[in-house]
């Protein structure tokens, strides 16, 4: 009896171990190589830190091509808007720098085909432009044919979070986009217990509001003010909700709509009309019958354009451009040719291996994207030594570019830093050059994931170690 209740607790020890120690993770990844002040310097720097969050960093001598700093750098993460780097890479060396954007207005008879040719920048101005020359040569339209067939007409990415809501940063893609596919509303205190005072920005009866806010003196039990889209039922209803202080300045929030090929139809129909022109009906698709040109607009360059998306970390920039590269004779631009596109190129120019990471979009709001720190720092080293080298390079904001997402960020080193940020939900990210008095020019990328809360204590982080770079 003795006998059997040893080997009964034997068992069960035995089975106690086996299922705890096979439930335990393996060992985090942990490679650290690099000069000793490097390791010496950033290493403090994450002991200071002290999140508990994943890193994934290279820095690397453009000069020498010597790493100066890896840790974990082959560790795969979700780079948020660090894809635009890539991005940005592709469209310049497959479109050109120079390359235009080209949006026409062609007439057959008495009707009209507003053509979309993918351009990431048209703005209200630049389209009523386009109806003002239009109204100049014809007073009355039979149908407005609206033809964003350049590409396709899926307007959400893979993997984009299906309640990103009405944000400026989701906003639909479409060939067929004017002013960033989004209306401003405009806000400022009404009168005592009355509404906020509204003004859309442009005018327009494609959307509706429904205006429930209320004008108060004081913070007791205060109701935020929020501006909305009923975008889970797709719709352009706009609500605004909530409380405005009365002594609040005007203000202006920026949200996006459904359909961009319909709004930019129908803010072209209204402001032709608006010029005397009578519109009949509108129509979405392309007309089979020649047509003449009557006007046409041409976007400014496509490096304005990188420049842009790299400063305002614009994502429908990112993806108009990824579809763009997707175009071919037979068939519209689309996020698979796009991407396939991307991936040749970072394979045989770059030398990346592209079946050891994941694209999955080209602004980076996917979460299904995965990237290393050393894919990172292999395309900004090529592209430094490239022949597009200026264009790349001087597309990326400086450390406090006003009107860039570098705004706030890393002021004291001037035009030492050029890089591209990154943020999602417990993502930062920072890539970019350091023009350093030490070391020459070096190229960094510091990927963080899985961090809770605020991403200011990530970012102080990546700007401690941008600052000790271009330190004199």
């Amino acid at each position: 009896m003795p006998n059997m209740v040893g080997q009964e607790s034997m068992k069960f020890i035995l089975l106690y171990l086996f299922f705890n120690i096979a439930c335990v993770p393996p060992p985090a990844i942990f490679q650290n190589t690099g000069r000793g002040e490097f390791k010496r310097a950033i290493n403090k720097f994450i002991s200071e830190n002290g999140a508990n969050t994943n890193f994934g960093i290279k820095v690397i001598s453009l000069a020498t091509r010597e790493t100066l700093y890896s840790l974990n750098s082959t560790k795969l993460m979700t780079p948020a808007s660090n894809m635009k780097l890539f991005t940005a890479a592709a469209a310049i060396h497959y479109l050109g720098p120079d390359h235009q954007f080209k949006t026409s207005v062609l007439i057959d008879k008495k009707n009209l085909v507003l053509k979309g040719g993918g351009d990431p920048n048209l703005t209200l101005e630049q389209l009523d432009s386009l109806a003002g020359i239009v109204s100049g040569k014809i007073k009355s339209v039979d149908t407005l044919f609206l033809d964003a067939s350049l590409l396709d007409s899926i307007p959400y990415g893979e993997g984009w979070m299906w309640d990103e809501g009405a944000w400026e940063f989701a906003a639909p893609i479409g060939a067929l986009s004017v002013n960033d596919n989004c209306v401003e509303i405009e806000f400022r205190p009404g009168k005592m217990g009355k509404p906020a005072l509204i003004k859309s920005i442009p005018k327009t009866d494609y959307i509706s509001i429904e205006n429930l806010s209320i004008t108060v003196n004081d913070t007791v039990d205060y109701k935020n003010f929020k501006v909305d889209r009923d975008w889970s039922k797709r719709t352009n209803k706009f609500t605004i909700f909530g409380e405005l202080l009365r002594y609040t300045s005007v203000d202006t929030v920026k949200r996006n709509i459904q359909g961009p090929t319909q709004f930019t139809g129908s803010l072209f129909k209204e402001s032709l009309e608006s010029k005397g022109t009578n519109v009949g009906l509108i129509y979405v698709g392309t007309k089979s019958s020649l047509s003449d040109i009557l006007a046409v607009h041409m976007s400014d360059s496509l490096h304005k354009a990188a420049t842009h998306m790299m400063h305002d970390s614009d994502n429908l920039t990112a993806e108009l451009l990824v579809k763009t590269m997707g175009i071919e004779v037979d068939s519209p631009g689309n996020w698979k040719t796009g991407i396939d596109t991307m991936k040749t190129f970072l394979f045989d120019k770059v030398g990346i291996d592209t079946a050891a990471l994941r694209i999955a979009d080209g602004s980076g709001l996917s979460r299904y994207n995965l990237l290393s720190a050393d894919h990172v720092i292999d395309l900004l080293v090529y592209m430094y030594h490239s022949c597009e080298s200026e264009n790349f390079v001087q597309s990326l904001p400086a450390g406090g570019t006003l009107e860039s997402t570098m705004e706030k960020r890393l002021i004291i080193t001037g035009g030492k830093i050029r890089a591209k940020s990154g943020t999602m939900s417990g993502i930062s990210t920072l890539s970019g050059y350091a023009f350093s008095p030490r070391y020459g020019p070096v190229a960094f990328s510091i990927l963080m994931n899985g961090f809770i809360g605020s991403p200011k204590s990530a970012q102080d982080f990546q700007d401690k170690i941008c600052e000790w770079l271009v330190r004199d």
